[in-house]
């Protein structure tokens, strides 16, 4: 007991001093202004879609500013959330202190389709288990009369690159391909050369891509791998096909064989990939696609998406009762 009578004076000094602190000592520095300025001006430095999507920029700086200068603490993520909203970009984030990102924006094709797909309402359609490859970013197997399907869930890392050639091996024999590329959202432009060259019989042209305006200068896409898939190929697409999956489509549609079935996929084209990324003062960081990747008839995908060649509506009433009335189609075209 004498210890610790004798060590209370010493604490009850250590508690003022700690007390002291925290009332003398002056509040972080709010950045929240300089923050927003930032932000502002990388929007307007980099973004390539302002005047497509008919924003004025100039306009929601005297909309957003005063809110910034007004936040407390973590109000500032809030107008932060609304500001980045203003784009209407579902590549467009922002990340929290705890490294996680928000999106502020999903297309509304998106929120229609989301549910639409159901992976057990597809596996009923096969008499065996499917195959998945060793990541999980492939599911596929031989349908009866011989159909190939192949689902293409992440097309991040060097999956693709690494786990389609051997799908492919495993489905060329068949009489024609369902390639499902349904709720794709982003990737690496790597994953998506790695797909769409196995079925090139010849060069292609790429779609055209700019970087603050300046136009890429690439060479055709070339034929890839020990065979190339010249049989009927249908692609099913939805409102949550978006980013490296659209890529895909609009790749794949330019090719005899191939037959887009579906709903039109979200509308994201803005690219940029980790170059995204743009640190604020404070820390807080914001990620601004600055690549402009068009389709081949010389508009962006960004809102305006791709549309399937024959459009095949597929609800989440559908989904619920058991049916995939996209596959069901994809199936009898193949027949």
């Amino acid at each position: 007991m004498r210890t610790i009578r004798h060590s209370l004076p010493f604490l009850a000094a250590a508690l003022l001093i700690s007390c002291a602190d925290v009332i003398v000592t002056s509040p972080v520095s709010n950045l929240n202004v300089e923050d927003f300025e930032a932000a502002w001006k990388r929007v307007k430095s980099v973004y390539p879609y302002l005047a497509f999507k008919k924003i004025n920029w100039d306009s929601l700086y005297a909309v957003y500013r005063p809110r910034a200068e007004n936040a407390k603490g973590d109000e500032f993520y809030v107008v932060l959330h609304d500001f980045l909203a203003e784009l209407k970009d579902g590549h467009v984030y922002y990340r929290t202190e705890g490294g996680g990102e928000v999106y502020p924006y999903y297309p509304q094709r998106h929120f229609k389709d989301r549910h639409a797909y159901n992976p057990f309402v597809v596996r009923k359609c096969f008499d065996k288990e499917l195959r998945l490859t060793e990541s999980a970013s492939i599911e596929y197997e031989i349908l009866p009369g011989n159909i190939g399907y192949a689902f293409l869930s992440d097309f991040h890392k060097d999956y693709m690159i690494r786990e389609f050639p051997r799908v492919l091996d495993y489905l060329k024999n068949t009489k024609g391909l369902i390639l499902d590329i349904r709720q794709k959202r982003g990737g690496e432009y790597q994953n998506v050369e790695a797909v769409v060259t196995r079925f090139l019989a010849e060069p292609l042209v790429r779609n055209d891509a700019f970087t603050y305006g300046e136009k890429w200068v690439l060479p055709p896409f070339q034929p890839q791998g020990p065979f190339v898939y010249t049989k009927p190929v249908v692609v099913l697409i939805n409102g949550s096909t978006f980013s490296a999956g659209e890529f895909t489509i609009e790749i794949l549609k330019q090719l005899p064989q191939v037959t887009a079935v579906g709903d039109t996929t979200g509308g994201g084209s803005v690219g940029g990939g980790d170059e995204s990324l743009y640190y604020l003062p404070s820390g807080k960081s914001i990620s601004i696609g600055f690549i402009d990747i068009r389709r081949y008839d010389g508009l962006p995908w960004e809102w305006l998406g791709i549309a399937p060649d024959i459009r095949v509506e597929q609800t989440e009433a559908d989904a619920r009762a058991g049916r995939d009335r996209q596959l069901e189609y994809a199936i009898d075209m193949l027949k």
